[in-house]
């Protein structure tokens, strides 16, 4: 009777260890693939308004751009952002007060400790003065 408790004891005790080992490998996987491919990607032009190191652990880079709709000037509308690049930050305070293109990619799903933010900043680019 003991040795059957006992079967059963270090069979419970396996499967308890395997479970958590599959969600570990499980949340592992989730995290690298949202984290390698983009849900969506493109570019944004207006003027960067703020830029700023933020979190308590975790810092990143977060910032605002402001995007002014064509034919109405009075309203424009807010890109929220994350850079997790110092060049690409470094890009970014080269032009501030000036029109600028930002190239992003889109990661909905992360940890805030990966940004407060879901689109992430790739490049900055500078519009070409006429």
């Amino acid at each position: 009777m003991t040795e059957t408790l006992e079967r059963l004891k270090r069979k419970l005790r396996f499967y308890t260890i395997a479970l958590v080992v599959g969600l570990a490998l499980l949340c592992v996987a989730y995290l690298e693939f949202i984290y390698h491919y983009a849900y969506s990607s493109g570019e944004t032009v207006g003027y960067v308004q703020k830029l700023s190191l933020k979190g308590w652990i975790c810092k990143t880079w977060e910032g605002e751009q402001l995007k002014s709709i064509a034919g109405q000037p009075s309203v424009p509308e807010k890109f929220f952002f994350t850079v997790r690049d110092d060049s690409v930050v470094d890009k970014i305070n080269a032009t501030l007060g000036e029109r600028i293109i930002l190239v992003y990619a889109q990661h909905p799903g992360l940890p805030s400790c990966f940004g407060d933010n879901d689109h992430f900043i790739v490049d900055a680019k500078p519009i070409p003065k006429d």
